[in-house]
C-alpha cells in the first residue's frame, strides 16, 4: 500500500513549459482537430516537412493483377522503408505488409466497378467498415469522390458517412478526385473538386496536378493536396511532375505505376523522397536515381 506521505518531498518548478518546436510543420487545416487525428496525420506527414510520399498499390481493387504488382508479396516490401505512407486495400495490407514495418496506412475503403465496365472509377460503394479501419491500426481512409459523373451523389454520401465515422474514432479522410474519361483536368475543375472535398470534411485530398493554375488549385483548398501519379510516364518525366506540384504547393504525392512500374523501383523511390522532403532539383533526383540504379544492378 503506498505510503501517505509518499509526495512531501516532491518538488515542483516554476519554469515555462516548453513551447512546441519551431522547426515543426503545422499542416495546413489540422488546428482544430483532436490528438488522436493530429497524431496520425504527423504520422503520414513528416512533421519537419509538412510532407508525404505514399506509395500507392492499391489498383488490384478495380484492375486485377497489374503490371509491376502481379505478386504483392514480392512486389511490396522492398519499397516500405523508402516511403512515408502505404496506401493500399485491406486484401493486399494482410497479404503484403508485414506488421512489423510499422508505417502509416491509407486504408481504401471504397470499391467500385471493375475494368470490365465502361464507367470504371465513375460508381463507388463503402467497401470497409470503421470497425476494421481500426483492427488494422489505419492511419487514413481513402474514399473515391467521383465530381461530375452521373453517380455523384452517392460517392458524395459515401465521403460524408466515412468522414462521420473516422471524425468518432480520430482516424484522417484521404478524398480522391476520380476523373471521368469526360471530364477535363484543368484548374477549374479541380478547385472545384478539391474544394468540395475538403469543405465535406476530407482531411487531406488527393487530386491530378494539372500544368496551368495549379497553386490556385492548392491555394482554394483548405486541407493538404497530395498528387497521384497517374499513368505511367519515363522517370525524368515522373521526377518533373513531383519537382513542379511540390513548388506549387502539394504536401506531397501518392504514387503508385510510376514507382511499381519502374526499371528500378526503389531508386526512384528515393529520388521523389529527395525532391519531396529535401528540395532536390529534377537534375540531381534524376542523377541519383542513375546512381541508385546502378549501385543496385552490381547488388
Amino acid at each position: 500500500m503506498p505510503e501517505a506521505d509518499a509526495n512531501s518531498e516532491a518538488k515542483f518548478s516554476n519554469s515555462q513549459p516548453l513551447a512546441a518546436s519551431s522547426d515543426l510543420h503545422v499542416l495546413k487545416g489540422s488546428q482544430h482537430l483532436s490528438w488522436g487525428m493530429k497524431d496520425r496525420l504527423n504520422r503520414i506527414f513528416n512533421p519537419k516537412t509538412g510532407r508525404a510520399v505514399i506509395l500507392a498499390f492499391d489498383h488490384g481493387y478495380a484492375m486485377g493483377p497489374t503490371s509491376g504488382l502481379e505478386v504483392l508479396e514480392t512486389a511490396i516490401p522492398s519499397l516500405i522503408e523508402h516511403v512515408d505512407c502505404l496506401m493500399c486495400t485491406r486484401g493486399a495490407l494482410r497479404a503484403a505488409v508485414p506488421p512489423t514495418c510499422n508505417k502509416p496506412i491509407s486504408l481504401r475503403v471504397t470499391a467500385g466497378n471493375s475494368i470490365l465496365n465502361e464507367r470504371l472509377f465513375e460508381s463507388e460503394c463503402i467497401g470497409v467498415n470503421i470497425e476494421d479501419a481500426i483492427r488494422l491500426n489505419a492511419s487514413a481512409m481513402a474514399v473515391q469522390v467521383c465530381i461530375g459523373a452521373d453517380n455523384e451523389v452517392p460517392t458524395i454520401k459515401n465521403l460524408v458517412n466515412v468522414v462521420d465515422a473516422g471524425m468518432r474514432y480520430g482516424i484522417p479522410t484521404l478524398g480522391v478526385t476520380a476523373v471521368g474519361r469526360q471530364l477535363t483536368r484543368d484548374a477549374r475543375y479541380l478547385g472545384l473538386a478539391t474544394r468540395m472535398l475538403a469543405e465535406l470534411g476530407a482531411q487531406i485530398v488527393k487530386t491530378y496536378y494539372c500544368d496551368e493554375g495549379f497553386e490556385n488549385v492548392v491555394a482554394g483548398c483548405p486541407a493538404p493536396i497530395v498528387i497521384a501519379g497517374g499513368k505511367k510516364v519515363p522517370v525524368r518525366d515522373a521526377l518533373e511532375l513531383c519537382y513542379r506540384a511540390i513548388n506549387a504547393g502539394a504536401a506531397g504525392v501518392d504514387m503508385g505505376r510510376n514507382i511499381f512500374q519502374a526499371e528500378d523501383p526503389a531508386a526512384i523511390a528515393q529520388a521523389v523522397v529527395a525532391i519531396v522532403h529535401e528540395n532536390a532539383s529534377v537534375d540531381a533526383a534524376y542523377e541519383m536515381f542513375n546512381d541508385l540504379k546502378a549501385d543496385n544492378a552490381k547488388a
